[in-house]
């Protein structure tokens, strides 16, 4: 099953589909193993064979797999409502992000046409966190060994030359913004990218998520104070959504 999985994510990782050789390369199987398991895959509906291209490609099973993941990380209306909010509020992509488990990842998005979404940044997405306006929130709200066993397992990747990529250097960049209670990366993810973020908290003070916003960024130099207020002001509401939530759950179990 192990074996399976990675051949998807080399799969996946090519938009023009890969051929069984490189496959077989890539991971350093034998060429009759790597068959076996892209018949297995076809079989299940998760890869495709391009015939006429030689390259096998994800199949259509995958968006049973999607459409699996967003269910589980659904938010409150009240949460989402929130969300979307600040995304007209300004006038950016607006992104929620969750613990789930150790790890770090986008539960909600809210965009448009006008304003969409990093193509990277969809619900489901759980990398990069040192990279991100949302993961640095997040992270700076671990305690030093939580943030500890975090790096040493999902690493300091470079994305681009403006990535902080020494862990004493995040390390430093997180404490203030732990003490500014507000995040921003500028083309660490994605060059001429910016994102701000701010925390979601628990009733007790703990980080439990984080709201986020990205724009190209010049506009964002143009207008980051208005953007800070904004990304403040909803994840406050987050907040206050996933409070009133709460307080809802004892009496919708009662009733239950």
């Amino acid at each position: 099953m192990t074996k399976a999985l990675r051949v998807m994510e080399v799969v996946a990782a090519d938009p023009r589909g890969v051929s069984a050789r490189s496959i077989a390369d890539e991971l350093g199987l034998a060429l009759p193993t790597t068959y076996h398991l892209l018949s297995t895959l076809i079989d299940s509906g998760y890869v495709v064979h391009l015939a006429s291209e030689h390259r096998y490609a994800l199949g259509y099973g995958v968006r049973r797999l999607d459409r699996g993941l967003h269910r589980q990380l659904a938010v409150e209306e009240d949460v989402a409502a929130a969300v979307r909010a600040l995304h007209v509020e300004a006038d950016a992509a607006a992104y929620y992000a969750v613990f789930r488990e150790a790890g770090i990842v986008i539960a909600h998005v809210a965009d448009s046409e006008r304003r969409r979404r990093v193509q990277l940044l969809d619900v489901g997405f759980d990398e990069s966190a040192h990279a991100t306006a949302f993961g640095k929130v997040m992270l700076a709200g671990m305690d030093r060994d939580q943030l500890h066993g975090y790096l040493d397992g999902a690493g300091l990747a470079a994305l681009t030359g403006a990535t902080i990529v020494k862990r004493d250097l995040l390390e430093r960049h997180l404490s203030h913004v732990r003490e500014a209670s507000v995040a921003l990366e500028i083309g660490e993810l994605q060059a001429g990218l910016s994102c701000m973020a701010a925390p979601v908290r628990s009733p007790g003070g703990d980080v439990i998520g984080s709201v986020a916003v990205s724009l190209p960024s010049p506009e964002f130099q143009a207008r980051r104070w208005d953007i800070e207020r904004a990304v403040r002001t909803g994840a406050g509401r987050v907040t206050r959504a996933l409070r009133a939530a709460h307080r809802r759950a004892p009496s919708a179990t009662v009733g239950s």
